[in-house]
């Protein structure tokens, strides 16, 4: 597909499980690393899809409780999302909680309502998980799966911490973080605030679409509009400021 879809291992812990489609990889790290802990960032089958098997090798693990809910009672996927990862199975079994100092986990809404990053303050060092993947994405989720401004804070959160490296669940580590995190931060902004404006024309989501990105993206139709620009806009369009 393209993709690429990392974990990181730090201080002995495991930031997230990957994809089902690779369990098996996974579960050859756990046997033979052995973690002290595993971190979920959010509920995306490309993060918390072998949490399973975290469970089942009885390892400590942290995730937010809205995620725990959603991996143990999973909306059913759409195709291009089963074909592309795998289909994880419900998490079953008994938690065994897990404290991750001196990582920190912050809550950094916006891709997902429990999306986090994990921080880790004495080497100035963040695990973003979908935070940045690019300075420019213009296709989302639909709204309120996802937020594209709640991005914008979320993101001017972590440069406030000025982290002096940045990993990328997707792209890796990613150079002069602070300064494509801003880029993307004002990217949004100033993108949302074209959308307000047209909105406040009267204009519909597919004519915003038009005038703001010249047409929709290749990936909305294999998704059908799953992921889209449509889905940007009216995100926009639903969390735009009252006068």
């Amino acid at each position: 597909m393209g993709f690429s879809v990392s974990t990181y291992l730090v201080r002995g812990t495991l930031v997230d499980t990957g994809f089902p489609d690779v369990h098996r990889d996974v579960a050859a790290v756990l046997d033979s690393v052995r973690p002290a802990g595993v971190i979920v960032t959010h509920y995306h089958e490309d993060h918390a899809g072998n949490a399973g098997l975290v469970v089942q090798r009885g390892l400590p693990l942290w995730m937010p409780p809205s995620t725990l809910g959603r991996l143990r009672d999973p909306a059913p996927l759409l195709w291009y999302r089963r074909w592309c990862w795998g289909v994880p199975e419900p998490l079953t079994g008994a938690i065994t909680p897990f404290e991750p100092p001196p990582l920190a986990c912050m809550s950094a809404p916006g891709h997902s309502d429990d999306h986090h990053v994990v921080w880790d303050p004495e080497r100035s060092t963040m695990f973003g998980a979908d935070l940045f993947l690019g300075v420019k994405v213009r296709v989302s989720h639909p709204w309120p799966r996802e937020n594209v401004r709640q991005q914008i804070t979320s993101i001017r959160q972590v440069i406030a911490l000025k982290p002096e490296r940045f990993f990328d669940a997707h792209r890796g580590l990613v150079p002069n973080a602070v300064g494509q995190l801003t880029a993307k931060a004002d990217w949004i902004e100033e993108t949302a605030g074209r959308v307000d404006a047209l909105v406040a024309d009267g204009l519909d989501d597919r004519q915003i679409v038009k005038r703001v990105f010249g047409r929709e993206d290749w990936l909305s139709f294999p998704t059908q509009f799953d992921y889209s620009r449509r889905n940007f806009v009216a995100s926009v369009r639903a969390t735009r400021p009252t006068l």
